[in-house]
């Protein structure tokens, strides 16, 4: 095992080392604990300002036993939190932010390893990208999905059909009082979206590329073997430590193209792109549109989840996880690719087939022709821009007609009253300097939104 990086903290014989551990000492931390053990460090994104994220505190706990009973010193750290659900204008916009807090908390304290507390949309990404500009081992543990939510006898997914339901209550298709009473049913538990929205893309993402342990990305917050599978990692990220096996060692652009892959089977969101994109970035590795497309070729939909289909995340789980997907479609991965249980993507996936076909489909018989990403070039988008043909109607894949380009998302809201309102036609037949000068000056407004193709 190569020298720890927490030894120039804690083995001095010196007034630096006495201050260091004479303060953790102060916390309980008996004299072992500086015997040259691992220190791994626990990044809690949690925050009651993060509804999907407030439940993590309570899995550091786990980590924290796994940590002990794996002969580690687990030292717990928050960082800022992000997320969608209350934060204004987009969790999006913090993201970068994020991801320099955590790079800039790992590299100034004595962590030798470290476990990322993860959940909702933009958690993930954020952590990730910090984890990897400073190259320790890494393990990346996520929160999980909440439990299936119901209106009446219906099952609705969190996220998705608040959207179904906003419109049957401005239709006159539901009262006021079935309308907010449907809030507590659709969302009953701890956890992000339970749906295949960002947040749960993430997390199958981060298995995908080896970062998490197999099998943990869609067990449901609430599920007890979350908690399992937490303490499983805490043990885990010790013996990553003694194994020198740093972020870069797993995620290279194998584990990349894995991902940018299982993404398209997953009816994954369109942030990925966004996400891979900055994580290669930070790994040095380029990554651009024409690699999406590449990898997305020839891969059907192969997960029935909404909003590209009929069931959530707890079905999802019960049918064998994202495992069982990566089986499915085996010979379209980089099966030498490693992962962060030591073992290589080939050997993680052995024999895991899916328990359910309705939700898992193969490529014999996939849930929909289409999958997730679609790389389209036209007048509007001359640099690229993305569409998800599994989640989109099928009139919706060939259409003519004016794009309408709104200053604001306000203006966007049907029955807006902005003061500030007003669109912008661009027909798809102008020519593209007078289509790029309109995009431009969209662009200049920092709230302005533009249609991705004709």
């Amino acid at each position: 095992m190569r020298p720890l990086r927490s030894a120039s903290w804690f083995s001095r014989l010196d007034n630096a080392g006495f201050e260091h551990r004479t303060h953790l000492k102060a916390r309980g931390a008996p004299p072992e604990m500086f015997d040259g053990r691992p220190v791994i460090g626990i990044a809690n994104s949690a925050s009651d300002l993060v509804p999907c994220n407030a439940h993590l505190t309570a899995l550091a706990e786990w980590v924290s036993r796994g940590v002990l009973e794996n002969g580690g010193y687990p030292l717990v750290f928050p960082t800022m939190s992000i997320g969608d659900s209350i934060m204004r204008p987009s969790g999006m916009l913090f993201r970068n932010l994020m991801s320099m807090e955590l790079e800039a908390l790992l590299r100034a304290n004595p962590l030798d390893g470290v476990v990322l507390l993860t959940g909702c949309d933009n958690t993930a990404p954020a952590y990730m990208m910090g984890a990897a500009s400073v190259d320790l081992p890494t393990i990346v543990v996520h929160g999980g999905a909440m439990i299936n939510g119901y209106v009446g006898q219906r099952t609705v997914g969190s996220g998705t059909d608040i959207f179904k339901l906003y419109d049957d209550f401005r239709a006159g298709r539901m009262t006021e009082s079935a309308f907010l009473d449907s809030e507590a049913s659709m969302s009953r538990s701890d956890g992000h979206c339970n749906t295949m929205g960002t947040a749960a893309t993430m997390g199958c993402l981060a298995e995908a590329l080896g970062l998490s342990l197999p099998g943990s990305a869609a067990i449901p917050a609430v599920d007890a073997r979350r908690k399992i599978s937490a303490q499983l990692a805490g043990r885990r990220a010790v013996e990553l430590v003694r194994e020198g096996l740093a972020f870069s060692r797993i995620v290279d652009r194998r584990a990349l193209e894995n991902a940018i892959r299982v993404n398209a089977a997953l009816g994954g969101s369109t942030n990925t792109v966004l996400h891979l994109t900055a994580l290669a970035g930070r790994l040095g590795i380029r990554l651009t549109l024409n690699d999406f497309q590449a990898n997305c070729e020839g891969i059907p939909l192969l997960a029935n989840l909404v909003p590209n289909g009929e069931f959530l995340l707890e079905e999802f789980y019960r049918a064998g996880g994202l495992p069982a997907l990566m089986h499915a479609m085996i010979d379209r991965l980089h099966l030498d690719a490693l992962t962060v249980a030591g073992r290589t993507v080939k050997e993680s996936v052995a024999g895991r087939g899916t328990t359910d076909p309705r939700v898992i489909g193969s490529f014999e018989h996939p849930i929909k022709p289409e999958n997730a990403l679609r790389v389209l070039h036209g007048n509007l988008a001359p640099a690229g821009a993305i569409i998800k043909p599994s989640a989109a109607s099928p009139s919706l894949m060939r259409h003519t007609g004016r794009a309408v380009v709104f200053e604001s998302i306000e203006d966007l809201t049907p029955g807006s009253t902005a003061k500030t309102s007003k669109s912008t036609p661009i027909p798809c037949s102008s020519s593209k300097g007078s289509v790029r000068a309109a995009i431009r000056a969209c662009r200049s407004s920092a709230t302005s939104g533009f249609p991705p193709s004709c």
